[in-house]
């Protein structure tokens, strides 16, 4: 399914574990069940969310394959490449095309601040050498690499290297992009907290992560504002923003874990060295989420806009 438009909401999903940190597969594929039921449009996989750090080639491909299996190709999978060598992300591109991956989120280079010459080599790489869809994802508060107007500019020469995931931070960012390149670049916003703003000024989509608790709360934000229909838009988004605010810290997944307990959609374990939450920071987020499931909005009527 390599001809998709990047669009709409895209979960960047979970891995779930047992609790002895193996693979789930169950609760994965229920959890993916939910956001297939509520209208996402694409699955993220291998992301910071999906711990990517800590599992192994062999459970990537397992997850691919859950996923590929689930779907049945009626949106796209996406596969995530952080690496910290030009050849290794080249190799798992090429991996993910064989596998039967949709399409490509790629981060800049790991580990090393690579300059801005060094960083458009990287991406031109893994794009020459695939010919699947990629997002680039701009997120230099987190990887310390900013992709500049100026080297987007350089980028668009490869047709496959077609969409952001715009976690600047900074909603004007937006404008900029479509002001200098129209729409030769897809917007995705990255940062749960901000996804409202991007969407009114233009984005047009948003990879989320809450999505993996509320899948039909976040869609419903999306279907709004495309519909037009901001105030429902904004009443839905005024009541999730204590929730998403879990997504912008550095323990984002066991917050989000914790949240997918509290909505049945997941196991809520992590595989080390990430722990779980304990004392202060775990009764935070059980204070967010037992307000917010009081209020939690009902009879949402999004999908007539789907």
């Amino acid at each position: 399914m390599k001809n998709f438009k990047w669009e709409g909401v895209m979960p960047a999903i979970t891995t779930q574990f047992d609790e002895n940190h193996q693979l789930d597969l169950k609760t994965f594929q229920k959890n993916l069940d939910a956001q297939i039921e509520a209208g996402v449009h694409g699955i993220i996989l291998g992301g910071t969310l999906g711990e990517a750090s800590t599992i192994t080639a062999e459970e990537r491909g397992l997850l691919l394959e859950t996923t590929l299996s689930k779907t049945k190709g009626r949106i796209p999978v996406i596969m995530n490449i952080a690496e910290q060598a030009t050849k290794e992300a080249v190799r798992l591109a090429e991996q993910a095309e064989a596998e039967g991956a949709s399409g490509l989120m790629l981060l800049p280079p790991m580990r090393y601040k690579a300059t801005d010459t060094e960083t458009v080599e990287y991406f031109s790489s893994v794009a020459t050498g695939t010919s699947l869809p990629i997002m680039i994802y701009n997120n230099p508060v987190d990887y310390k690499i900013e992709v500049t107007l100026d080297m987007f500019e350089q980028l668009s020469k490869f047709k496959n290297i077609n969409a952001v995931k715009e976690s600047t931070r900074d909603t004007t960012n937006v404008t900029r992009m479509i002001n200098r390149f129209s729409d030769r670049f897809s917007i995705l916003c990255g940062v749960d907290t901000i996804a409202l703003e991007c969407l009114m000024m233009g984005a047009t989509g948003w990879v989320a992560g809450l999505v993996d608790a509320f899948p039909e709360e976040t869609v419903a934000i999306y279907a709004y504002c495309k519909a037009g229909e901001w105030e429902k838009a904004r009443e839905v988004f005024r009541w999730f923003l204590p929730l998403l605010e879990l997504d912008i810290s550095p323990q984002l997944v066991q917050n989000i874990k914790l949240c997918e307990v509290a909505t049945g959609l997941g196991t809520g374990h992590v595989r080390p060295p990430r722990l779980p939450l304990r004392d202060k920071a775990h009764q935070d987020v059980q204070d967010i989420l037992k307000s917010a499931l009081k209020t939690r909005p009902t009879h949402l009527d999004y999908k007539k806009y789907l």
